[in-house]
Parts: structure tokens; sequence; C-alpha cells
């Protein structure tokens, strides 16, 4: 039975996250096929020696057509060795060559229970390997990890780098992430202490988050939870790959199937999932300079000055206003919703939920909100799902968006603005590459935003130009 085998996600276990070397991921997306002599030039010569030990300790034969390599950005990749056709199965990597949390020592395991998630349970064991070095029986694979400078995760990026990117969502969402690592790491660490003191005596929370960013951009979700894949997950993205990691449980094998043809010296690639450059920004450490999946979470509240503030939250708690498909990326309350890009003024729009939330908000009386718990009740149990009768109420709900977005238009150019006044005349490349990052990022919020305020506005101009 195949099943297909999502990425992690750190924030909600979904799809994948990053894999390789967070900067070439950026670009390999666009990377160019190889002759079949670059192809060969371009053979990671630090990596001869991989594939067989791998299929040792598979005990079975994982390839025919994948050869390790260097992508043009410098990376790590797989390319094809020979002529690959659509439909092939390129990969398959047997259960026993995967490493899933299951290897933890068994006094850690009990110590740790579901106070740690499977996520901080494979770095934990990834930290223990990382610190056995060369007695490690993943030594290979593990030496062959990215190192923590070569990671571009919003984890790790300092204070000036960081407020970069403050008009984004993804700002207040890495502060969250960064909470939840610390969290897990004072739990690890009192686990180590207690069970492995000589083996790992001073336990840091750089290693940790370091171990935990590794897993959650590399690992896979499978039915026995998560799992490192090695050599799959040098594999880089391309987001619109229909390639994606199958498990197959009667076999017990991850495996990939070519999606298209490849000729020798073509990289190889596979889709992580449909992720905004917020997800690959936080979660991967890299962005896309056009990314069709962008999206923006925006939060509205309810004023602490609104008279008929808890008569609003008690009708929100009961009908609550919500759709599963509302909910992407971020931790989603009744406040924060998702918008992505409209690709016309007269297309679907922006998300029911924030259209009634808003009709919630532009109330101004009790009986205007009884009138729409009564609304509800009559039709699915959904608050403010119907346009208001009285055009002018509608108009009102829907300017209240339409302020809300154009604020944040306004706090993304404002970034855009300060992105392109330097203040050194000479950047370290990792700032370089940080800031290019923090710019797609924006700029692809923006697209979004603005394609939403047409929206908005093509929407109140018609509420009085249709009969």
């Amino acid at each position: 039975m195949l099943l297909s085998c999502p990425t992690v996600k750190l924030i909600v276990f979904q799809q994948r996250r990053t894999f390789t070397s967070s900067l070439a991921k950026r670009f390999s997306f666009n990377a160019q096929s190889l002759t079949e002599s670059q192809a060969q030039a371009a053979l990671d010569k630090d990596c001869i020696d991989f594939l067989p030990w791998l299929e040792q300790v598979a005990g079975a034969k994982l390839t025919n057509t994948l050869s390790i390599g260097k992508s043009v950005y410098g990376s790590r990749a797989l390319f094809a060795s020979k002529v690959i056709h659509a439909g092939d199965c390129i990969l398959k990597v047997p259960f026993n060559a995967q490493i899933t949390p299951d290897e933890l020592p068994t006094d850690i395991k009990v110590s740790l229970t579901d106070k740690v998630g499977n996520i901080g349970k494979l770095a934990a064991l990834l930290m223990i390997e990382i610190n056995a070095g060369q007695n490690s029986r993943w030594f290979p694979y593990i030496s062959r990890l990215p190192q923590l400078s070569d990671m571009h995760s919003t984890i790790f990026w300092d204070e000036n780098e960081f407020s970069m990117i403050r008009c984004s969502a993804v700002y207040k969402e890495t502060v969250k992430q960064k909470a939840r690592i610390e969290k897990e790491f004072s739990l690890v660490s009192q686990a180590f202490k207690k069970h492995l003191p000589k083996a790992i005596e001073r336990p840091a929370l750089e290693n940790f988050m370091y171990a935990y960013t590794l897993v959650g951009s590399r690992a896979w979700e499978t039915s026995r939870g998560i799992s490192l894949i090695p050599f799959a997950d040098f594999m880089n993205h391309d987001g619109l790959s229909a390639s994606i990691v199958l498990t197959d449980e009667d076999n017990q094998l991850s495996e990939v199937t070519a999606d298209r043809d490849y000729s020798p010296g073509d990289e190889v690639l596979i889709r992580y999932g449909e992720f905004s450059n917020a997800t690959l920004m936080l979660d991967f450490g890299f962005t896309l300079p056009y990314n069709t999946h962008d999206e923006v979470q925006i939060q509205m509240d309810i004023a602490n000055d609104d008279p008929l503030r808890n008569m609003k939250l008690g009708l929100l708690q009961t009908h609550y206003t919500r759709s599963v498909k509302d909910i992407n990326i971020f931790h989603s309350s009744y406040d924060t919703f998702t918008i992505k890009e409209v690709k016309s003024a007269t297309g679907k729009g922006i998300p029911q939920s924030l259209r009634a939330f808003a009709r919630l908000l532009s109330c101004t009386s009790p009986q205007e909100l009884n009138d729409l718990s009564k609304e509800a009740e009559l039709n699915d149990g959904r608050l403010a799902r119907l346009p208001f009768k009285d055009r002018s109420r509608e108009l009102e709900a829907h300017k209240i968006i339409l302020a809300h977005i154009n604020s944040l238009i306004v706090d993304h150019n404002v970034c855009i603005k300060e992105l392109g006044a330097s203040n050194f005349r000479f950047e370290s490349q990792r700032l370089t590459v940080r800031r290019q990052m923090a710019r797609e990022l924006i700029f692809g919020e923006l697209r979004v935003l603005r394609s939403a305020a047409e929206w908005l506005i093509h929407y109140c101009t018609n509420l009085f130009s249709v009969p």
C-alpha cells in the first residue's frame, strides 16, 4: 500500500520543510540542465562513498539512476546518471536505512513522553549521534548535513536581520517557534543530564535549535511518525514538480517516482509542498523570487473599548466562523485569517470567514448582533456568512477590511524602502542572502495584499452599481 509521505512542519504536522543547503534551495528551482560531461565534473567527490555505505546499511540497492553532485550554486543535489523517463521509480530507501525517534535510548524516550513532540525527540537523537562523532553508526550521513553557518531559517537571524521582516506575520511566528524550541530543550536537557551525563555533559540550546531545525526541514512524516531519509533529502525543491516521497508499507520502504523525463546530468527535483515564502523562510531557510503559493496572515481584533465586545466574543464562540480550509501555516484563532493572491477583481476574493468577521465588527447595536445570530441558526450555523441586505452596512464592513489591508501595504512598503537603503558599503554573504530573502518575502506578500485591496475596491464600487 502506497501512502503519500509529506514533509514535517515545525508548527503543524502537515507537509515537509527544508532539506539540504538552504542557500541552494532558493535557486535550484531555476537550475539549468548540465551536459553529461558537466555532470561528471559536478559529481561531489566528498560523497563518492556515501551511496555504497547507505546501500550496505539498507542491505539493498537504492538507485540505478541517481548520483550525488553539486548544483550550480554549490550545494549537494541529486543528478540523473542515465536517462530517466516520467513514471520511473528512481529511488527506494528501506525503513531500516531511515532515522526515527525509536532509536532514542529507552530511558530518554520514557523521560520525554508526550511533553516533547516527534521533532524534538528526533532532534534529541540527532544531538546524541552528532556528539558521538565517528562512533555514530550514522556518521557518514551526519557529517554531510548542512552546517549552522549554511542555514538561513529566521530562527537563526540576528536582531538587525530579523527587523527586516517585522511587517510580516512570520516575524511573530518565529518568536513563537523559538519559544517552543526553548521549552522542549529544557525537557530534553533534563533527560540528558539524568540519563546521559557523560555522553552529553553540557547540552546547549544553540545545538538543540540547530538539530531541531535540521529535523524540521529534512524529516518526512510517515505512518511510523517522522523519519530522516538519507540520500532522498539531497533532492532540491521545485514548486511545480509532481514528484513527492511515497511510503510503501507493504514493502517497508519510501520511494520517489519521476514526474518528467531527465537526461544524464539533469538535476532531479521534487516538491516539498505548496508552501508560501513565509513558510519556506521559517522552515527551510530559503525563498523563491516569485512564489505562486504566497499568502498573508492578517489579524483583526475586536477593540477593547467596543461596548459590544463581550457580546461579539460570545457570538464568535457560539457560531465559530472559521472553516478548516481557512487554516494554513500559522496558529489560527478566530481573529487570524489567511489571504491568498486574488487573480482578478471579478474572481474568487478574500476568505468568507474574514468577511463574516468584518460584518460582526461593523455591528453597532445588540439588535444587529441578535439578527446575525438568528440568521446563522436558520442557515448552516455559521455567523454572518450572508451579505447584509442593507448595502450601506455591507459597504462599511468591507471598508474595515480594506483599511486594515491598506495599513499592511504601507508597512510592507516601509520595509521595502529600508531594504533598499543598506548602511554598509560591504556586507557579509550571509546578510546579502537574508536581505534577498526578506525582499522576496515582502514583495510576495505585497503582491497578495494589493490584489486583495483591488478586489475589495471592486466589490465596494459594485455594491451600488448592481440593481
